[in-house]
């Protein structure tokens, strides 16, 4: 079947955001790799723009819309990382962004949001329905969905992290055994992974997701989309989407080779491994995949690892305790 996404729009989306977005660096930390017997890197979009991965696919798709369709501006809806993305994307163009955000959503996500100019409505994520909100929204004043996860343009923005990793795995002249993929509804996973596997197809590609919303990795079992259980809390904000995208879920069941899931006191350990040992800052959803390794969920031993760190939005309460634990 002929995917959705290819490598040459993904190539394109990293021309479209190249003046903008922040080409983040492919760490290698030796304390990691010594602690976990193989050759570890890793992928901080903690330093990406709005400090996570989803600027770049807001912007890419952003800058896919007709000068007529951006004059009226654009909506989305999300727990805070997209927001962000969304927000300074549509301030950086000059549109104006209107965001659907839960109200217990991370008050650091809120303002961030907030200060690249975005109008938020809160709306209870367990009673309300973020999509019909939306589509209200839109009907009344015109404005394009900027999806968070399930669209195109959405999805190769978001694969030009993969393309940048596998350009410098190359610059090293290293050829990856497996990459480790943080998961909410798909989009990164699908983008990242169809990047690795057009250059790399030997390379194992794993997503983590946090342990109750591993939607994604039993879908791969089960060969379709399962549903998460949207009531059980989480720290891993970023990562809740209720079910794996129809479009992320369509690449993602030919270009995921596994699914992993990890508990709230591995993402617990893993921001403080990576605060203590690696000085990084990362948010709960975005240690998923440092979690999933340190934890022992994949064999990491004499073998070339890439681990995506994919935002380091925290709220300041859940890092004190992370770091205190």
């Amino acid at each position: 079947m002929t995917s959705p996404v290819t490598i040459a729009d993904i190539k394109t989306a990293a021309e479209t955001i190249s003046s903008h977005a922040v080409r983040t660096p492919l760490l290698e930390p030796s304390v990691l790799s010594q602690d976990l017997g193989g050759r570890v890197l890793l992928k901080p979009e903690t330093l990406q723009r709005t400090g996570t991965f989803k600027f770049r696919g807001a912007f890419n798709t952003i800058m896919s819309l007709t000068p007529e369709q951006r004059a009226r501006g654009v909506i989305a809806w999300s727990s805070g990382n997209h927001a962000q993305g969304v927000a300074a994307a549509a301030q950086i163009v000059g549109i104006p962004a209107t965001i659907i955000m839960p109200a217990d959503a991370p008050e650091i996500k809120r303002r961030n949001t907030e200060s690249y100019g975005a109008k938020i409505v809160p709306y209870d994520r367990v009673r309300e329905d973020r999509k019909a909100i939306a589509m209200a929204l839109m009907e009344e004043t015109g404005c394009a969905l900027v999806p968070p996860y399930d669209h195109p343009d959405v999805i190769a923005g978001q694969g030009t992290c993969g393309l940048e990793i596998v350009q410098d795995l190359k610059a090293k002249s290293l050829t990856p055994d497996q990459i480790l993929i943080c998961c909410g509804g798909g989009g990164l996973s699908a983008g990242v992974s169809t990047a690795i596997k057009s250059a790399f197809p030997n390379c194992r590609t794993l997503t983590v997701e946090p342990e109750g919303y591993d939607d994604t990795k039993r879908s791969l079992v089960s060969g379709r989309r399962e549903i998460a259980d949207i009531n059980k809390p989480s720290l891993c904000d970023a990562l809740l989407s209720p079910q794996p995208g129809e479009l992320t879920f369509s690449i993602n069941k030919n270009t995921i080779d596994e699914g992993l899931s990890v508990t709230e006191d591995e993402v617990l350990a893993a921001m403080r491994y990576g605060f203590e040992k690696l000085k990084l800052v990362i948010e709960p959803g975005g240690s998923v995949c440092l979690a999933a390794a340190l934890a022992g969920k994949i064999d990491c031993k004499d073998k070339t690892t890439v681990l995506i760190l994919s935002g380091g939005n925290v709220d300041p309460a859940v890092f004190a305790r992370a770091i205190s634990s």
